[in-house]
């Protein structure tokens, strides 16, 4: 049996009872009456009022903050590398290509930058080592540049994204971040609790709708292609904007598991055939050189338009990233450097290497 559940809709708070003001004892405010002969003794002094919180870190604080692992891994050895006084020559290169390897960069990538580099070198005439790094921090945003394509919903109604990944990536939280977001645009949202193979990936989304008061369609036992299409039927009928259909993460040499996950697919199609109309691969950006291996066998499946790279905070691998743009350049839509809310936002390339370079 279907179930929906609808959060924040019909919740009202009953605004308390008004209580009677408590009166404070002038004793308690005025100077004790003194003794003969003894000065008065003064009120008591008004304690200090409470300090301002913080401010809230922007967003480029926080994505230097959640690249500090990756940075720590590949300035402290880059470092070495640009050092005042050193010449370009065959051996810098050599033990560029080592740092570049060593932090997940990959070796086709770091071929693909290493070239550009040289082309750079000869065109504009380099001769310091100093030098060599501002050009790396240039190649290294023309090869991400290709993947920062932010996600558009308008023009279709509902928009239907449909979310994928191996287990332990972070769907579900995903969904609930991304919930935020649209909801933050003036979209409303309905979730597809489609992971039953997980027992407990229903409860979470099931979580996450009441935190961000929107409705979960839910079973508690049953075909995740029919859960996605009732959650598509229904938000057809309530005019929903946007519809985030999970499903359950599985690895792809489960062949059998990734033929399931194809029929999620083909049943949202025939709903509406130009559906589903982004399918987000979300990676765990821990992963390393696998993330590469999982792009290409999601995006073989399910034809893959997106990517969400999240915890970035908790790795010193972001450096996977480079590998993703040469061997499969698809748009990483969003990417994680926290637990907030607020923490899931739209890939800019330059941000991402300033931060990766920031002293």
């Amino acid at each position: 049996m279907v179930t929906a559940r609808v959060f924040g809709f019909f919740k009202k708070s009953r605004p308390p009872a008004d209580e009677p003001a408590t009166a404070v004892p002038a004793a308690e405010t005025a100077a004790v009456p003194a003794a003969a002969g003894e000065p008065a003794i003064p009120p008591a002094a008004t304690p200090p009022a409470a300090a301002e919180p913080a401010p809230k870190s922007s967003w480029a604080q926080r994505l230097k903050q959640g690249l500090a692992k990756t940075r720590a891994k590949l300035g402290s050895q880059i470092g070495g590398l640009f050092g005042l006084g050193r010449k370009i020559d065959e051996a810098l290169y050599e033990e560029l290509e080592t740092v570049l390897l060593t932090a997940d960069v990959g070796v086709d990538a770091t071929a693909a930058l290493l070239d550009n580099l040289r082309r750079k070198v000869k065109k504009q005439g380099l001769t310091e080592a100093p030098q060599l790094q501002d050009a790396l921090k240039e190649a290294l945003t023309e090869l991400l540049a290709p993947l920062e394509a932010p996600l558009s919903i308008d023009g279709r109604r509902p928009f239907i994204i449909m979310l994928a990944g191996v287990n332990g990536a972070g769907k579900t939280t995903t969904i609930g971040k991304l919930t935020h977001l649209f909801q933050s645009q003036g979209h409303s949202v309905l979730l597809g609790a489609g992971d039953t193979f997980r027992a407990a990936a229903r409860e979470q989304l099931l979580v996450w709708g009441e935190r961000n008061g929107v409705t979960v369609i839910s079973q508690e036992k049953g075909d995740a292609a029919a859960v996605i299409y009732d959650a598509v039927a229904a938000a057809r009928a309530r005019n929903v904007d946007v519809v985030l259909a999970d499903t359950a993460g599985r690895l792809p040499t489960q062949l059998h598991l990734m033929e399931e996950i194809k029929k999620v697919k083909r049943v949202i199609q025939k709903i509406d055939p130009e559906a589903p109309h982004e399918v987000l691969l979300v990676l765990d950006a821990n992963t390393g050189q696998n993330l590469v291996n999982q792009v290409k066998a999601f995006d073989d499946a399910l034809g893959v338009t997106g990517l969400v790279l999240t915890k970035l905070d908790g790795t010193a691998r972001g450096g996977a990233i480079a590998a993703i743009a040469q061997a499969r350049p698809i748009p990483v839509r969003y990417i994680g450097v926290g637990e907030g809310l607020e923490d899931l936002r739209p890939f800019v390339a330059r941000d991402f290497v300033d931060a990766l370079f920031a002293a």
